[in-house]
């Protein structure tokens, strides 16, 4: 049987430090640059385009001819020599935006190179703005109502706040990586870090369930010893869940294109510590919480 608990302090130490290093270059890139994380249109608003070109280019030789053009804030992003993503605060109301002009402008500038727009989103200002303040409420309700199911399910405090706990910690790394790489955040990776906490939760309860089951089946057992009994019993179920789904992911990081790319890192970001957060965050947080004395326990 794995003591899963002999290193408990050790794992949190070591989710303390990535928190800490979180919280440090939040400090240095809001006193350095005056912002932190790097946002998409979803939630700035403008025009983003995902471009193909027949020919290698460079951001300097997109960059030039926009702004020339009147596109105001233009920024690219390269993932390959012939692939790489415009972005601009211009917008237009049409139905096509501003994506036919910025292609009349760049094929005009790059003779014998043909331009195609893989993928073109824009929003105005005032509706990114909303979404930013909705998926902030989005988030922290979900873990509220989360919070509120376990301590209703379990009927006990230690629970719900390991379950929280857990929540929060994934979260955070999830935006950790953002943060420390200058990934950008999308509305996309917004519903995955709410559909990582969704995965994550079910997971915790698997763990507190067999928990509660085993305190009845072996009463007078110490808690601790019980706790890692439960964590060895629901281990197989815990990995086999992880690794069918973490295929699933791959599958889609590989083959999604850019356009899902920052949907699949955060799916398996979340997975990787969903998983370690259940058994080395949620359950020694319920077990430092609790006794072998606490009623609430044996309800």
């Amino acid at each position: 049987m794995i003591d899963f608990l002999k290193y408990r302090y050790f794992y949190a130490f070591v989710s303390a430090l990535i928190f800490v290093v979180f919280i440090g270059d939040y400090t240095y890139k809001y006193i350095t640059r005056g912002t932190t994380f790097i946002y998409s249109v979803d939630f700035t608003g403008g025009t983003q385009l995902y471009l193909d070109f027949s020919q290698p280019v460079t951001s300097s030789q997109v960059i030039k001819p926009l702004e020339e053009a009147g596109i105001t804030h233009v920024s690219t992003r390269e993932f390959s020599s012939t692939s790489l993503v415009v972005r601009a605060s211009s917008f237009s109301n049409e139905q096509e935006g501003i994506g036919p002009t910025i292609k009349h402008v760049l094929e005009k500038a790059l003779p014998g190179t043909t331009v195609t727009i893989k993928k073109i989103d824009s929003i105005g200002g005032g509706i990114g703005q909303s979404l930013k303040a909705k998926s902030v409420k989005a988030v922290s309700i979900a873990l509220i109502l989360m919070f509120l199911f376990i301590a209703l399910r379990c009927w006990s405090f230690a629970f719900a706040a390991g379950a929280l706990v857990s929540l929060f910690h994934d979260a955070i790394f999830i935006l950790a990586y953002f943060l420390l790489f200058d990934k950008e955040i999308s509305i996309n990776v917004i519903g995955a870090i709410v559909a990582v906490l969704g995965y994550s939760i079910n997971d915790t309860i698997v763990i507190y369930a067999r928990i509660r089951e085993n305190i009845a089946k072996l009463p007078g057992r110490p808690l601790e010893e019980i706790v890692n009994t439960s964590m060895n019993e629901t281990l197989r179920r815990t990995l086999l869940t992880s690794f069918a789904t973490t295929l699933v992911v791959l599958s889609l990081f590989l083959f999604g294109g850019e356009a899902l790319q920052g949907l699949a890192v955060t799916l398996l970001i979340g997975i990787l510590f969903g998983t370690y957060s259940s058994i080395y965050i949620a359950s020694p947080i319920m077990l430092m919480l609790s006794d072998d004395s606490s009623e609430e326990l044996y309800k």
